[in-house]
């Protein structure tokens, strides 16, 4: 019952739980074979003018946290996705994979946040 922030492109990511892509776009280089996925949820990334706007900026983060949040409560699409991401958790280990080589500050950080707030 635990959340896991993983890139896709490291070798240690296939461990044991639910592996799920969380961005929009397919990571460049990893066949769909490879990544090994349980299910690719690109319907949760954040949309794409905001993703460009972002562009992992350390000081745009509070912001674009804030933004992603509301795109996810105003989206019935995203807000089911974010409750499926929430019983995976609650039941097993879940594995948010990205790409992004920024760590700190991506949208899947966001994303465990949103799934342990719920979590007991």
């Amino acid at each position: 019952m635990s959340v896991v922030l993983k890139r896709i492109y490291d070798d240690d990511t296939r461990t044991g739980g639910n592996r799920i892509l969380v961005d929009g776009v397919w990571p460049r280089g990893i066949s769909k074979e490879d990544a090994d996925l349980d299910e690719w949820m690109k319907d949760i990334a954040p949309s794409s003018p905001l993703r460009k706007w972002f562009n992992h900026d350390p000081e745009k983060f509070n912001e674009f946290k804030k933004s992603y949040k509301e795109e996810i409560q105003q989206s019935s699409e995203r807000t089911e996705k974010l409750d499926e991401l929430k019983k995976m958790a609650d039941g097993e280990r879940l594995i948010l994979l990205f790409a992004a080589k920024e760590t700190k500050y991506n949208h899947a950080v966001v994303l465990k946040e949103l799934i342990e707030e719920n979590l007991t």
